[in-house]
C-alpha cells in the first residue's frame, strides 16, 4: 500500500535552490505551499516591495527563515528589520506583521500543538 505524501508542490529526489521556487510579481504577494496539515505549515512566500501581511494573530508559533531581500517584521509592538540568511520566531498569541522593504522572500514554519485524541470512555 502506497502512503501518501505530506510533502506537494515541489519534485520528490531532486535537489533544488528554496529561493528559485517561487517568483516575484510586480505589486503582489506570491506563496507556495509545501505542506498544510493541523502541526504543521511550510510556505515559500515572495513579496514586492512594499507588500506585505498585515497584523493578525495565530494560535501556532511560527519561524521566518529570510531567504532573499529585507523585511519590516512587527511581532507584539517590537518591529525589527530583518535580511536574507536571519530567522525570527514569533511565538503563538501574539500579533505579527511582515512589509517587504525591497522584494523580499522567506520561508514559513507553522508549528500547531499536536492533535489531541480523544478517548471514549
Amino acid at each position: 500500500m502506497d502512503q501518501p505524501t505530506l510533502l506537494k508542490n515541489i519534485p520528490f529526489k531532486k535537489p533544488q535552490t528554496l529561493v528559485d521556487l517561487v517568483d516575484y510579481e510586480e505589486g503582489q504577494v506570491v506563496s507556495r505551499t509545501f505542506a498544510q496539515n493541523p502541526g504543521l505549515s511550510l510556505t515559500l512566500f515572495a513579496f514586492d516591495r512594499g507588500e506585505g501581511i498585515s497584523a493578525h494573530t495565530v494560535s501556532a508559533d511560527a519561524l521566518v527563515q529570510v531567504l532573499d531581500g529585507e523585511a519590516t517584521v512587527e511581532i507584539g509592538g517590537q518591529v525589527m528589520k530583518v535580511k536574507a540568511g536571519q530567522v525570527v520566531a514569533m511565538p503563538q498569541g501574539v500579533p505579527h506583521a511582515v512589509t517587504a522593504e525591497q522584494r523580499f522572500k522567506m520561508l514559513l514554519i507553522v508549528v500547531r500543538p499536536p492533535v489531541q485524541l480523544q478517548v471514549p470512555d
